[in-house]
């Protein structure tokens, strides 16, 4: 009964964990820009391709966790994946809301502009003709 008892607050634990180290390695650039070094010299390479990706990197980030956690070695494959993807659960909470709205369409926007924009003068783009 013990074992399950201690179970719950290694899990979270383990979770929390996860989720800090992960998200400072991939999106922080940790004190004195240390990380953000790291990931600077990294560059391209397998290692810094691993860095860019929270969800990949929490994966391994996981593993010692997970052996810290579990009890026996197939518990330790399904705590891994676990904790992996509660990290991943975690860093979708605190992500900003992504509202989709729909593109107004040209031609019916410039048709209802007054006349000095549908002449051209403004046309909606950033960018102005040279």
């Amino acid at each position: 009964m013990s074992e399950h008892a201690e179970l719950w607050p290694r899990l979270a634990i383990a979770i929390l964990a996860t989720w800090r180290v992960t998200h400072l390695l991939a999106r922080e650039d940790g004190p004195g820009d240390v990380i953000a070094r790291l990931r600077a010299a990294l560059g391209a390479s397998l290692w810094g391709k691993l860095v860019d990706c929270f969800h990949c990197l929490s994966l391994w980030v996981a593993a010692p966790a997970a052996l810290w956690v579990a009890a026996t070695p197939l518990e330790a494959c399904v705590v891994w994946l676990a904790i992996s993807g509660a990290a991943c659960l975690c860093e979708r909470l605190g992500a900003p809301e992504v509202v989709m709205q729909p593109i107004a369409d040209p031609a019916h926007t410039m048709a209802d502009a007054p006349r000095s924009e549908a002449q051209g003068d403004h046309d909606g783009m950033l960018r102005t003709e040279a």
